[in-house]
């Protein structure tokens, strides 16, 4: 239950999961209320050719804000949401892979590492069509498009918000089938299953850090809400350029990451492959730190009955 920097940690066996299902459905939707007009500007800015549209995350704020309204920032939020779903087969592969791998290795950052590579894969296979819909809803900008599909206005009219999901849906089939939903499936196991595999191992690398240079009685759960937001920023800045990448294979319709890539450094030059990295730890921020306290929070509510009073948590 502990390991040497002496900060708790409550695993799978130790929840009741009733509560953890329920708590962790509330506070992932929380979080991506708050966050998601980041996570738009960030797809935004890796997709424009150069600064054409956005000089950097505050302008592609202000400018959406100006243009588009308080609605424009959250353009495909609704489709997004579905992927509540693929959020708690995430934290269910994390937490059972790590007492699977607990069986062989009790070293924490081994378990955290498989954990996390492996919560990635699955939640990955489940996301990528819906972030396909989504991103492809974050490029339509008031009368334009920044992406291959435009929603069709009905006798010049803005059509209702599902209205344009069933409009992009068939756009994209029509143009490339089943396989569209899936495009930079490749590309986003790249991205996220290395950014998960590093994040964990940095999270609890940081907190171990921490423990050891703060005094002894400062909370447990300060120390996570400053090791997320370190760890979130280091694991950004490492897959940031495949992100980039994935972002424009699933916007612009490309078939390889390899041509993507090149295209991408003749146009732009190795600055392109840190675009939206801001808009990204910005993003990650204040969300790690929710998430963070949230989920050691929501871990410590969903204990079994038995087990709340019968340790230091």
């Amino acid at each position: 239950m502990e390991d040497k920097r002496n900060i708790p940690i409550i695993e799978w066996e130790h929840l009741d999961k009733r509560k953890f299902y329920v708590f962790g459905i509330c506070m992932t939707m929380m979080i991506r209320v708050s966050v998601y007009p980041f996570t738009l500007i960030r797809t935004r800015l890796q997709v424009q050719k150069g600064k054409s549209l956005y000089n950097g995350t505050f302008d592609a704020f202000v400018k959406i804000l100006r243009t588009e309204g308080a609605t424009g920032l959250y353009r495909g939020f609704l489709v997004n949401t579905f992927t509540l779903i693929s959020g708690q087969c995430y934290v269910t592969t994390y937490e059972l892979t790590r007492k699977y791998v607990s069986r062989y290795n009790n070293n924490n950052a081994v378990k955290s590492l498989v954990a996390g590579g492996s919560a990635s894969l699955v939640a990955q296979s489940i996301t990528v069509p819906i972030d396909v819909i989504s991103q492809h809803l974050m490029m339509q900008r008031k009368g334009e498009s920044m992406g291959r599909f435009k929603v069709q206005n009905q006798d010049g009219k803005r059509m209702l918000v599902f209205g344009q999901t069933k409009d992009i849906i068939v756009q994209i089939f029509k143009a490339d089938g089943f396989r569209g939903f899936y495009r930079g499936y490749v590309a986003s196991l790249l991205t996220y299953i290395p950014n998960s595999a590093v994040w964990w191992p940095f999270y609890h690398f940081y907190a171990e850090q921490l423990s050891g240079l703060t005094p002894k009685d400062c909370p447990h759960l300060l120390l996570q809400a400053i090791s997320g937001p370190l760890a979130a920023a280091t694991a950004s800045t490492l897959t940031n350029p495949m992100d980039v990448i994935r972002a424009r294979v699933q916007v612009e319709g490309k078939s390889s990451i390899i041509l993507t890539f090149k295209q991408l450094m003749a146009e732009e030059g190795p600055w392109g492959l840190t675009k939206g990295l801001s808009a990204r730890i910005i993003s990650a921020t204040p969300s790690t730190i929710v998430i963070v306290v949230g989920y050691e929070t929501l871990k410590k509510l969903s204990l079994r009955p038995e087990l709340v009073d019968s340790r230091h948590w």
